[in-house]
């Protein structure tokens, strides 16, 4: 993978960065291996690289943690043991960062299931504003973006504030109601643009939900190089905010929403991002069949949460 473009997307061309890497004790010579090729890479901007297996370095005064690494669901395991296990890492990573991390830290999670980690680092970092912690959506929301472009035969750049709502998984709900796309210079709304409502109701939908089992399908491996550029792309919205009259989907915290939402979940929501700060993109007509949708996402995070909390109370 070329990472200079990744390194000039993530904090434009003018931010050094020092990476501090963590893994287990025994991928330490897997990660050696990564610094040799980041530094082979001869990146301009990249100041020093850091590999360890310990939190109290690995965390000590970040600015940003993105948090990658989780237990993969295997073979014959129930979503329960998977959340089990994720607790326990996403435990000890939130008491790790609430312990020596900067309190201005900004939390992105990526390891799935990314909503209900972030909730349970949060929670176990009490110190850090829950705002500070978010997961990713990004590269569903950037799906959906290509979804568009592709039938309309534009660029993705041309097509904006696509939204996803909910959980990172098979019931999020990737609505183009309130989107826009540029078609030979007039912005006019997707619906209107595309003519297709069986479409955006049914094929258009299932096949962002279901993009990254369909990655793994074909490659054998998930998704790798689209998910380092959707981390790119939110990190960097974070940092520097997002364009005037566009936004983008996070997972963040739901209280305070205004749609109907229930409270104390990690649910993807558009937002916008100034100083670093984001804030709920409002009063946005929400119809009947988003609604039902963005219900059904919302009980699968309450069912999550609920079963992750108990095991956070034993853990």
């Amino acid at each position: 993978m070329n990472l200079r473009p990744i390194q000039s997307e993530l904090f434009l061309s003018l931010q050094p960065l020092v990476l501090v890497l963590l893994d287990i004790t025994p991928m330490m010579t897997v990660l050696e291996g990564v610094v040799m090729e980041l530094q082979d890479c001869a990146l301009p901007l990249l100041r020093e690289v850091i590999p360890t297996d310990k939190e109290e370095v690995a965390f000590k005064d970040l600015d940003i943690a993105i948090l990658v690494g989780s237990m993969p669901r295997r073979e014959g395991m129930e979503r329960k043991d998977l959340l089990k296990a994720n607790v326990k890492i996403f435990k000890s990573q939130g008491a790790a960062l609430d312990k020596y991390a900067k309190k201005t830290v900004k939390v992105v999670v990526v390891g799935n299931p990314a909503n209900t980690n972030c909730l349970i680092a949060s929670k176990s970092a009490p110190s850090i504003p829950k705002e500070n912690f978010s997961c990713l959506t990004r590269l569903d929301h950037n799906r959906a973006k290509s979804q568009i472009a592709l039938k309309l035969g534009v660029t993705s750049n041309d097509v904006k504030n696509v939204i996803i709502w909910g959980n990172h998984s098979s019931t999020q709900y990737p609505d183009v109601n309130h989107a826009k796309v540029n078609v030979k210079g007039k912005e006019v709304g997707v619906y209107e643009a595309i003519k297709d409502d069986s479409w955006l109701k049914g094929d258009f939908i299932l096949t962002v939900q279901q993009r990254g089992a369909a990655v793994i399908k074909a490659r054998k491996l998930s998704s790798a190089m689209s998910a380092a550029k959707a981390i790119c792309d939110h990190v960097r919205d974070i940092w520097f905010g997002t364009p005037a009259g566009e936004f983008v989907s996070m997972g963040v915290i739901s209280d305070g929403n205004s749609y109907g939402v229930p409270e104390d979940l990690l649910y993807s929501f558009p937002v916008v991002i100034k100083d670093k700060t984001w804030k709920f993109v409002e009063g946005l007509p929400i119809n009947d069949f988003s609604r039902e949708k963005m219900d059904l996402t919302a009980k699968e995070l309450t069912e999550e949460k609920e079963t992750a909390v108990e095991f956070l109370s034993s853990a």
